[in-house]
């Protein structure tokens, strides 16, 4: 195995000093805009906006403002708006292609009153990509809301680009913010994984799975592939007792073939695969993407390709990665409102097993350059994919971004992985297991062969939300055995945030991963049987917790009354106390799934006090409960209710200890007659 010095990972950032960078977020008008019929959005105005996407190797890119002529007579000018009004002290304007063209540029006020702020010779430019950079002697005496940049496109010789505009409130240079750390010592955090994975050949698109067990990856033109023409091949190594991969294995036929053949993502229960390109009986391929399912048998089903409305892709490559919940779909494709190349795009499950329009989940991840390899970290909130439209250090880098909301269109900004993961070249395929301790990732640095699978430890900066993953089985109460359910899992701060499992005791356990700063609740349903509701808070863990937990489901049996878990009350009090949701939940689900029961209510109390008192008391106890009930829409009707005062103890009422448990009601389903 390779060298195992871990450094911590550092991202780009800006520097200590109080400095308030603000960059350009709105384009107010523009005279011209480059536009063909036969691209995205590439060379648009709005690719001036936000931060630079070339710097520090400034060069000519799409993702840039770029005029519709290269050398045009008339005037040419772009307005831009900033989300925050400041006084400044700084300007600073990417000129990453053809530098040398304005002419002047002028701050608008809250008011709309235009302020001159410089004018610019001809030949200013020292260069062909540069910032061009306006230092005022004070801040302004007015609060800036927008700039115009004025142009005249003759001064230089075909055409000009514009990457960002940034102002300031500070004397410091606006690039020192955007200055990528380095560390010529880098390499050795990234562990080659040895000759066990690697070879003298291409090993490419490594996924690990969930729990950490299992690495899927491509090999190209290894002679063990398959067809004559060895074109990329799945293959996959286990995690092993003494902490080693095992040698790699070449995955079976169907899911390899003679085409080109890799693995996108695995469920959290490991039991599906999401495939790129759909498969044709014949072993043919077309452009897609497939699941295939683990079979009883042990073997995997032959793919099934996802039914993608009005998918279209002008690429000729594709890739996919799956939400953990099953449900949202990313996709890196190129049509005609790409913002420019692949960009990232959004589908989700219908409700027909149809997925929807691919949606472009925006400019703050997407830029005019090509977004790739796009992976849905196990928490479904952090995404790591390749791109060079944004600040990096080579041809592509890995980033990180994290959804802020479930439309999937709202997004931190890319944060760059550092000169741990990224390399003057090409870089992507990043992929993390729900632990978020090792990261995974293909490289020709310090390679065995050609490209390599690496690993790195991830600094917690970089590392998915904290997991808890839940395994266990369902099991029949009065036999003891196994048996298939449906599990619904359910957040309790937003319960449209859900999961849904069908559990077969047949392929293993039943396995989920959930966010642990979310609490949920589990229900547990079959057909024929009581469901079981249970309550989790674990937002107390830092680190990723396994948790085992079987669920014990009763059978439904007609004209058999069934008593449920006690709601306590306090000595002399009607008033339900704090937590009694959970158990009330419980008796809700039942009776919403049962419909020919009904509920006999039966309050209690201790034998302190006066007799009769207490006969009242334990029927207000009923009658609160019932009252909650109804209101979380179980019908009345279904509801008897009675009170026994302290009749019917079920402890010694001689001590404090044992006399609160007969402060109670009690719960019992009755057969509708």
């Amino acid at each position: 195995m390779g060298v195992r010095i871990f450094i911590l990972l550092i991202f780009v950032s800006t520097l200590t000093f109080a400095q308030k960078v603000r960059w350009a977020s709105q384009v107010i008008a523009v005279s011209s805009e480059y536009k063909d019929p036969l691209l995205g959005r590439e060379f648009r105005a709005l690719h001036a906006l936000g931060k630079p996407s070339k710097y520090p190797k400034m060069s000519a890119s799409p993702s840039a403002w770029q005029t519709m002529t290269a050398d045009s007579p008339d005037g040419e000018y772009l307005l831009v708006g900033f989300d925050t009004t400041m006084a400044v002290k700084q300007i600073a304007i990417f000129e990453n292609y053809g530098a040398g063209s304005i002419t002047s540029v002028d701050g608008l006020d809250q008011n709309n009153k235009i302020y001159p702020l410089r004018t610019f010779s001809p030949a200013y430019n020292t260069a062909g990509s540069q910032v061009t950079t306006i230092r005022l002697p004070t801040k302004t005496s007015f609060k800036l809301k927008g700039l115009k940049i004025s142009f005249n496109s003759l001064r230089v010789k075909g055409y000009s680009q514009i990457d960002a505009i940034g102002i300031s409130d500070s004397d410091e240079p606006i690039e020192s913010s955007l200055k990528l750390t380095s560390d010529a010592n880098a390499y050795l955090a990234r562990e080659n994984l040895g000759n066990a994975i690697n070879s003298k050949f291409n090993e490419i698109c490594p996924v690990v799975s969930p729990d950490g067990q299992k690495l899927y990856f491509t090999r190209w033109k290894h002679p063990e592939n398959l067809g004559t023409n060895k074109n990329q091949d799945i293959w996959v190594s286990n995690w092993q007792s003494d902490r080693t991969w095992s040698k790699a294995s070449l995955f079976p036929a169907p899911i390899n073939n003679d085409e080109n053949n890799a693995v996108c993502g695995i469920t959290p229960n490991g039991k599906t695969l999401l495939l790129n390109n759909v498969y044709g009986k014949d072993g043919t391929m077309e452009k897609g993407v497939s699941f295939s399912f683990l079979l009883r048998t042990g073997e995997w089903s032959f793919p099934k390709a996802l039914k993608i409305l009005n998918f279209k892709n002008k690429s000729e490559f594709s890739e996919y990665t799956l939400a953990p919940n099953g449900k949202v779909l990313l996709m890196t494709t190129e049509t005609k409102d790409s913002y420019g190349g692949k960009d990232i795009y959004v589908s989700f499950l219908n409700s027909d097993d149809t997925w929807s329009e691919p949606k472009n989940i925006g400019p703050v991840v997407n830029s005019g350059e090509a977004e790739s390899t796009p992976f849905i970290a196990p928490d479904g909130v952090t995404v790591y994919f390749s791109s060079s439209g944004h600040i990096g250090y080579g041809n592509n880098d890995i980033f990180l971004s994290r959804r802020l909301d479930d439309t999937w269109q709202n997004w931190t900004g890319p944060e760059n992985l550092g000169p741990i993961v990224n390399t003057p070249q090409w870089d992507g395929y990043f992929s993390v297991s729900a632990k978020g301790d090792f990261a995974y990732f293909s490289s020709t640095e310090n390679s065995v062969g050609a490209e390599d699978i690496f690993r790195i430890k991830i600094p917690e900066k970089a590392k998915p939300l904290t997991l808890i993953q839940m395994t266990g089985q369902v099991i029949n109460q009065k036999t003891k055995e196994n048996m298939a359910a449906r599990i619904l899992i359910k957040s309790k701060v937003n319960p449209s945030d859900t999961l849904s499992i069908d559990y077969d005791p047949y392929v293993g356990d039943y396995s989920f991963m959930w966010p642990a700063k979310k609490p949920f609740t589990i229900q547990v349903k079959k057909s024929g049987y009581f469901s079981k509701v249970e309550s989790f808070d674990l937002s107390q863990e830092k680190n990723f917790v396994l948790v085992n937990r079987n669920f014990f489901l009763q059978t439904v049996e007609k004209n058999k009354a069934i008593s449920f878990a006690n709601v306590s009350f306090d000595q002399g009090k009607a008033e339900l106390k704090p937590g009694f949701e959970i158990e009330l939940e419980k008796v809700i689900a039942i009776l919403s799934e049962n419909g020919q029961y009904q509920l006999l209510l039966e309050g209690h109390t201790d034998n302190q006090g006066d007799w009769n008192d207490n006969l009242r008391l334990s029927l207000e106890r009923v009658e609160n409960v019932k009252a909650y009930l109804v209101s979380k829409g179980v019908e009345a009707g279904r509801i008897q209710t009675k009170g026994w005062g302290g009749s019917k103890p079920l402890a010694n009422n001689l001590l404090e200890e044992t006399r609160k448990n007969n402060r109670r009601v009690e719960f019992t389903l009755i057969p509708i007659e």
